[in-house]
């Protein structure tokens, strides 16, 4: 796919915008402990995305190169040493609100639901018919790679990520300090007591439409909420420690490597994690405060679900030139 450029003397891809580069503080001392050490971080100037990528733009993918998503093929046994048979088939996992719940057994309301992807994302019957504009979700990250490929274009990486959500500034929130200024939703995060109550309108408990809330100050939608995204940095339980000396503040960071990145508590399973950022619809004050830049979250490479989805970059070419 070629990339289109607006016409004038800026050369922005249609859709994205321009990312001056600079120095920023990644992470927070103040939150969970994988966000920790709160430490300066140089990065170059890109091109991103102004919104994650929708069903629309996925389906124009799927239609150019007959790309098939991990969750609608069936997986293979030997990455999953003792599994089930019968849960050996294709799928995606599926939040299903319950009524109740007893502690903290996230089973509670994740399945994996069987026939759910990108094209069902609820499973059974369910289809895109006034989701199109809605972020694509039940997508891997072998799937966001191939349509960033495609595209002539890149995931982030997360520095690159948590530096355009922060727009500009290092306030709590990418909007600023307070969650809900002037009680006003700046995002879609969940609304109600998770995981059983919700009280946003009917139709509107999953996915919602992107630029549905405000923009950040660099024109850039749903960085927080919606739908985490995929990044292109391995999973790392925590930042490394701050430079001691304003010289060696690390420029264009990468996450740690894929052996490290590993679940150490499915010692059988050698699936590397990768970094989710941005939070999605179903972070709640009471139970997932990852609603802010700063946030992270491990998950397989191999693994799609109804909240994660992705955007992509653009970045300068090695003299710095927007081209």
């Amino acid at each position: 796919m070629a990339l289109i450029f607006e016409e004038g003397v800026d050369t922005t891809p249609v859709g994205m915008r321009w990312i001056p580069g600079g120095t920023f503080v990644m992470g927070s001392d103040h939150h969970y402990p994988e966000e920790a050490p709160a430490h300066p971080v140089k990065v170059d100037g890109f091109w991103i995305d102004e919104t994650p990528v929708t069903n629309r733009r996925f389906m124009e993918f799927v239609e150019a190169t007959g790309h098939v998503t991990t969750a609608e093929k069936a997986p293979d046994p030997k990455d999953y040493p003792g599994a089930l048979p019968e849960m050996l088939r294709a799928g995606s996992l599926l939040f299903i609100q319950p009524k109740a719940v007893s502690g903290s057994d996230i089973s509670q309301w994740w399945t994996f639901k069987f026939g759910a992807n990108w094209r069902r994302p609820l499973g059974g019957i369910s289809d895109l018919r006034g989701r199109l504009d809605h972020p694509v979700v039940h997508v891997a990250w072998s799937d966001a790679k191939a349509y960033a490929d495609w595209a002539g274009l890149e995931l982030p990486t997360e520095a690159e990520w948590e530096f355009a959500a922060r727009g500009g500034s290092e306030t709590e929130y990418a909007w600023g300090e307070e969650l809900r200024p002037g009680g006003k939703p700046m995002a879609n995060i969940w609304q109600g007591t998770f995981p059983t109550l919700s009280t946003k309108p009917k139709g509107h408990e999953r996915t919602s439409a992107v630029r549905s809330f405000p923009s950040n100050a660099y024109g850039l939608y749903d960085m927080i909420g919606n739908v985490w995204e995929w990044t292109a940095d391995y999973w790392t339980t925590r930042h490394p420690e701050p430079a001691k000396h304003s010289c060696c503040i690390p420029s264009n960071p990468r996450g740690g490597d894929a052996e490290a990145s590993y679940d150490p508590r499915q010692p059988s399973i050698r699936i590397p994690r990768r970094v989710l950022k941005g939070g999605s619809h179903l972070c709640a004050p009471n139970y997932c405060r990852r609603y802010r830049p700063a946030a992270r979250h491990a998950e397989p490479e191999d693994t799609s679900t109804s909240h994660v989805g992705f955007r992509c970059i653009k970045r300068a070419n090695p003299s710095g030139d927007r081209t």
